[in-house]
């Protein structure tokens, strides 16, 4: 029976989360989500279950609202380390989910790193 897209993608999603989950060490956790219009991105504290920081291109004040592109996933990328490092972050393991590392997620990752989160 062939899988569908959706079932392809839960399966690579929680792939990724349980290998994160092993290697933790207490990090907090850049979480990615991509739709095809907007791009966001959560920095999860999983020890106490908070939201430390988040990003979005739904924000007015990046000034890329309702573009998803790799320019503005580098934008948002940028954004989170900035309010990382003001919540006290340093360093974080990047959640892509069950996106592939490519285009706007990497892109996202690399902007987070050139800015000085280490991910």
């Amino acid at each position: 029976m062939a899988n569908s897209k959706r079932d392809l993608f839960q399966k690579r999603r929680l792939r990724v989360r349980s290998k994160l989950r092993k290697s933790n060490a207490g990090r907090a956790r850049l979480s990615v989500h991509r739709s095809n219009k907007n791009i966001s991105v959560q920095l999860i504290d999983d020890v106490q279950g908070v939201t430390l920081a988040s990003a979005s291109t739904l924000e007015k004040d990046l000034g890329v609202v309702g573009k998803n592109n790799v320019e503005a996933a580098a934008k948002v990328g940028a954004a989170i380390a900035e309010r990382a490092k003001k919540a006290g972050v340093e360093q974080a393991y990047f959640d892509r989910g069950g996106f592939l590392y490519h285009g706007r997620v990497k892109a996202l990752a690399d902007a987070a790193r050139e800015a000085g989160l280490k991910i």
